[in-house]
């Protein structure tokens, strides 16, 4: 049966730029850089302390995917300091940290328009 999920794909226009950002001011690890298909290469990045990664990768006729909200969550132990860091290393966010009854989040965006969720576990 499933046991987990290995990675999720993240659309991107420029791998290069987007390894960029995603190591540098997220904080990733690269677990793969090698050619895929002589157009793009396969990336995928760890996310250190998890068991889950990321792929940079975009698939062919998937390319209007790329500046759009992502149905990927990543969580923080401290939503509001995590912001304050990535703030610090040049990560936008179209809002503040906001706190409801289930806990606190806030959308941040990646060097292509990607929103991405960072919320409380």
């Amino acid at each position: 049966m499933i046991r987990g999920m290995k990675f999720a794909s993240i659309p991107v226009r420029d791998q290069e730029l987007a390894l960029e950002f995603y190591t540098q001011k997220l904080g990733m690890e690269i677990l793969t850089d090698q050619p895929f298909d002589g157009k793009q290469r396969w990336i995928e990045l760890g996310i250190p302390g998890a068991d889950t990664g990321v792929v940079l990768f975009t698939p062919e006729g998937h390319e209007s995917r790329i500046g759009t909200f992502q149905g990927l969550s990543f969580w923080s132990d401290d939503v509001n300091k995590s912001y304050a860091e990535l703030i610090a290393r040049g990560v936008k966010f179209t809002a503040p940290p906001k706190t409801e009854a289930w806990g606190t989040s806030s959308i941040f965006v990646d060097q292509d328009g990607n929103q991405f969720v960072l919320s409380s576990k």
